[in-house]
Parts: C-alpha cells; structure tokens; sequence
C-alpha cells in the first residue's frame, strides 16, 4: 500500500514537473523574441546600460568590405556587412539608406546600426547616397535607392530570396517610401522601415522655417533644418557669383552642428571659422550668413518660408505624393522632432493606407528625437518600443 501510495504521487509530481516545464519552454519561446528586441535597442542606442549584460542575448561576429553599386546616375560606394564565416546568403538582406550626413559608412550610429543587424545574421548593405552626404536632398536619390534595392535583390550569393528589406533614416526614410512605390521593386521588398521619415518635403520645409505644425501648433524647430533648406535655396537668395563662398561658410557651420554634442571644442572652432566666412562675404550673403550664425530658426526661417515648393516640391522627394509602397511599411518617429516633425509620421500613414498600402505600422515614441536615443525614457516607453521592433524582424 505504502509502495503503491509512492509510485502515485511520483507520477503526480512527473506530470506537474511536466507541466511545469511545458510552461516554462512556451514562456521562454514567447519572452525570447522581445527579449531580443530589447537586447537590440540598448546596443543600437549606443548606451551604456548595466543590465544589457544580463540579457542572453549572443550577437555574432561581422565582416565588412567595401562593395560598388551600380545605378543610373552613377556608381555608389557602400559597405556589405555578414555574419562572420558565412560563404552563401543570409536568410535575410537588407538596405540601409541613412539621411543627410557627410561621414558615409563611418558615421558611427550608421555603423552600429549596420554591425548589428548583421550580428542577427542578416546580410546589411550600407549605401550613403551622394547627394544626402552633400546636405542636398534630390530626385536623383531615389532613383538610386530605386536601383540599389534592384541590384541587391538580384544578387543570388548575395540574397538568395529575391527579395530584400528597406530601412531609411530621417531624410533617406522618405525617399527609400518613394523609391518602395515604385513599379520595379514591386514583390521585391519584404517590409521598409523608416525612422523620423518625411511624408511631404514642402510641409516640412514650412515647419523649420516657421516653428509651427501643420495645425498651426507651436513647436520651436532646430536651427539645423532650416539651413539644410538654405544649401538647396541659395540660388535662389544670392547673386551667382556669391553662391559658392557662401555655400562654403554654411557647411562649415554643418560640419560644426554634427560634432556640437560629441565634440564641444572643436564645434566651437568651426562655429567661429563660419562666422568669419560670413563676416568677409559681401552683401547679400554677409546677412544670410549672419542668420545662420545666430543659430535662430526664426531669423533665417522667414527668407526660406516662400521656397518651400521650388526647393522640395518635385513628387520624387515626398512620398504623399507618390505611388504607395508595395511592401509591407513600418514607420518609427521621436514623439518631438524638432527637424522632421512628428506629425509627418501619421500623416504619410493614412496616406499610404488611403493609397492601398497592404500593411502600414507606425509608432511615435519619446525614446528617440530625430536621429539619436533619448536620455530619459519611462519603462513603458520602452516597453513600446521593444514591441514594435519585435514586430518589424518576425
């Protein structure tokens, strides 16, 4: 009786053990994708967080090297990152297409970004394009998007699939929309990601150069958009034979905005080396550049305002006014970007759902601003995020 009573609770506790670690597997099988996700956000962000080593989350070892892309405009230089030791295609590739940067591939974030898609064991080719490296954004853009993700879709050893993925960042996101509407790469894109991406150029535009939203909200707009419509509006605003001088002070005063944070010291060499550029040209561009040196949107914003549709209204440049994406569209914006606003995010979403889009996914969230992770960001707001990322990669 007394064997019999143990081999009955011996089988009682088989199957709550067994229960047990049915319930354990399928929490594990549920918690790892998000935990994943988590474990890529934090290394992205490029913070130290204490906890990130905790998370058992390997990330494989990446090869780089430099790979010509040919496209109708010319040849672009980009960098093809693997997961290290792999001879044929990744289960899955993608495009990268940062926005206006003169670093190219060595922009860390960009690189970053890159090395650890690749440590997912994703095959990721880094493509700055020219013109967004000149501040200058153009059609001629996304017609390279367009042939750099053609390229890369026929590229057998390189995506066995033929189809590819899409990411686009602030400016690059916008036109990588466009470029995915595109007849060519129709069922060649498996998803577009974008983060901090414009819907309309022209809105855009109107927003740094005024400091108000599109329903007329206030909203101050970083100095730096409106001189990046100031590099494409000087003709328009000086004599011919002042637009180059000119141009040269203002993307001294750039190369100064893109270290401002990183660098102070040297920032502060380069804001002075553009106030003396501006100070020794002459009238008109000596005022222009007076406006960009006093670092006051407000000032030089209202010589920009009435440009807005000669500058950035070509249907190449935004995509509300294009063919919808044919893929499916995931959208990430900082919940206050003061250079691309937020509300473009909503906005090129309905448009593109109005538009046929077979899936549009958009989140706005304070745990970024424009390009760069944010300092101070609430649980739940990561939560959020964590969960969007874990939609985009499964």
């Amino acid at each position: 009786m007394c064997a019999r009573g143990m081999r009955v609770r011996t089988r009682r506790w088989l199957r709550v053990a067994a229960v047990v670690m049915a319930g354990g597997a399928a929490l594990a099988w549920f918690a790892t994708p998000y935990v994943k996700a988590l474990a890529f956000i934090i290394d992205v962000s490029g913070r130290d967080v204490p906890g990130r080593r905790w998370l058992p989350v390997q990330v494989r070892p990446v090869d780089a090297e430099t790979i010509a892309v040919a496209t109708r405009h010319g040849a672009i230089e980009g960098r093809l990152y693997r997961p290290m030791g792999m001879t044929g295609g990744a289960s899955r590739t993608v495009l990268v297409v940062p926005g206006l940067h003169a670093a190219g591939v060595e922009e860390p974030r960009l690189d970053r970004l890159s090395r650890r898609l690749a440590g997912e064991g994703i095959t990721v080719l880094s493509l700055p394009l020219p013109d967004l490296r000149k501040f200058l954004v153009t059609p001629r853009s996304t017609d390279m998007i367009e042939d750099a993700a053609l390229w890369l879709a026929n590229q057998p050893a390189i995506t066995p699939g033929g189809q590819i993925g899409l990411i686009g960042i602030s400016f690059g996101g916008g036109l990588a929309l466009v470029a995915a509407g595109r007849p060519s790469l129709a069922n060649r894109l498996d998803r577009v990601v974008t983060f901090g991406a414009h819907g309309d150029l022209p809105r855009v535009i109107r927003y740094v150069c005024t400091g108000l939203l599109p329903d007329g909200a206030p909203q101050p707009a970083h100095d730096y958009g409106a001189v990046l419509v100031l590099i494409a509006a000087l003709p328009h605003l000086v004599p011919p034979e002042q637009v180059a001088p000119l141009d040269r002070a203002v993307r001294v005063f750039l190369d100064a905005s893109m270290v401002d944070v990183s660098e102070p010291a040297r920032a502060a060499a380069l804001f002075r080396d553009a106030r003396d550029l501006g100070a020794a040209l002459p009238e008109p561009a000596r005022s222009v550049m007076a406006d960009v040196s006093a670092r006051d949107a407000t000032r030089l914003g209202p010589r920009l305002v009435d440009l807005a549709e000669r500058v950035g209204g070509h249907p190449a440049l935004s995509p509300e006014r294009s063919p919808a994406a044919h893929a499916r569209v995931f959208l990430v914006h900082g919940a206050v970007d003061t250079v691309i606003p937020q509300t473009e995010t909503p906005a090129v979403a309905a448009f593109l759902k109005r538009s046929g889009a077979s899936e549009v996914n958009w989140l706005l969230t304070p745990t970024v601003s424009h390009a760069d992770a944010t300092a101070s960001v609430t649980a739940s707001d990561v939560w959020a995020l964590v969960r969007f990322w874990k939609q985009i990669f499964t």
